[in-house]
């Protein structure tokens, strides 16, 4: 007899909750906090949780349906990773995340676009971390002035990849980097003017906010 799955959401009633909550590391990018959290059953855990501002990404598909992809140097990694342009969201929580997705395509590829829409909003690694990416369609594209290259983007070189090509490297394991994998999975079904997809300034509602209210700055949950 075939098992039946409970609808999600249909046995979901403990709050867990923060009993006690602790400041293990706190730095520039990124800051961890340990909590002691209620569990069902009446015990408790222990959780730590990366708290980061989040990033934006972007996939820049030109009029062949080729995208803008980086090879670039990732040192906790050991080696070069073919990914979309992506970056962190401006540490001060003042830049617009659309603009932050504009910035990072022409610092890493010197391209601009003349339409942008939010093509997915992922959670990396919601096991340990809040951190949230939001990924943007690029299209209409054109070369622009690229900035000043520093540090690993000095090694970074841009390479144009059919979509076809860059599906069959996603589903061999060439390319890993989860973001980029997500990316250009969901590019895959944006087949015509008739895809819904949200404006580029749509609300964010699972935006970060605990490492801008830990230092103090304004950014507020959804914008």
């Amino acid at each position: 007899m075939t098992e039946q799955l409970a609808p999600l959401g249909s046995v979901q009633t403990h709050d867990f909750q923060a009993l006690s909550s602790e400041t293990v590391y706190e730095g520039p990018i990124f800051a961890v906090r340990r909590d002691e959290v209620t569990m069902p059953g009446g015990g408790t855990a222990v959780r730590d949780v990366v708290e980061h501002d989040g990033a934006v990404a972007v996939v820049a598909m030109n009029a062949d349906g080729a995208i803008a992809m980086v090879n670039q140097y990732r040192h906790p990694m050991g080696r070069r990773m073919l990914e979309i342009p992506a970056g962190l969201l401006d540490h001060t929580g003042e830049e617009e995340p659309v603009c932050a997705a504009q910035r990072e395509l022409a610092e890493e590829t010197g391209l601009g676009a003349r339409e942008w829409h939010v093509l997915v909003d992922l959670a990396p690694s919601p096991g340990f971390t809040d951190e949230m990416v939001r990924v943007y369609l690029a299209t209409d594209l054109r070369y622009c002035e690229m900035a000043e290259q520093e540090d690993e983007e000095l090694d970074m070189t841009v390479e144009w990849i059919a979509m076809p090509d860059a599906v069959r490297m996603v589903l061999s394991g060439e390319i890993v980097n989860s973001t980029s994998v997500s990316a250009i999975l969901a590019a895959t079904m944006v087949t015509d003017d008739d895809t819904p997809l949200r404006c580029s300034d749509a609300p964010w509602p699972g935006r970060p906010t605990a490492l801008a209210a830990r230092k103090g700055r304004p950014v507020e949950d959804g914008q």
